[in-house]
């Protein structure tokens, strides 16, 4: 019996993709390392808004500013060290400092942002 493959492109380019972007090893207790935020951009007749999940980390490790017309987003996640008897099997969330970085375009007014933070959720509005 014959089988049929279906020719793919980007075959090369997500496997690529895959190695660059994803983790391999999950982290082990404690360690820090740089994550990335998952976020989403909106933008309706009167403004952008950028949401930000971020969860566990205090509103008071959060930093938002907006600089030469670029918005940067800046906080940290730390790792909560558990009891000294508490085993740990399986660290796959990240923990650590992260960066995100947004050119604002031209129609946005960069000194009147507000942001507001809920339950873990960043909201910034340009």
């Amino acid at each position: 019996m014959n089988t049929i493959s279906v020719y793919n492109p980007f075959r090369e380019f997500d496997a690529l993709a895959n190695r660059l972007f994803h983790q391999s090893q999950p982290a082990r207790s404690g360690e820090s390392r740089p994550w990335v935020p998952q976020v989403d951009i909106t933008e309706d007749e009167t403004a952008y808004t950028i949401t930000t999940d971020l969860p566990e980390v205090p509103k008071e490790a959060v930093k938002v500013t907006v600089e030469d017309g670029v918005l940067t987003v800046r906080g940290e996640r730390q790792w909560e060290k558990k009891s000294d008897t508490t085993k740990v099997h399986l660290v796959e969330r990240t923990y650590g400092s992260f960066t995100r970085s947004f050119r604002l375009p031209d129609d946005a007014a960069g000194d009147q942002v507000s942001a507001s933070f809920k339950e873990g959720v960043l909201k910034v509005i340009l």
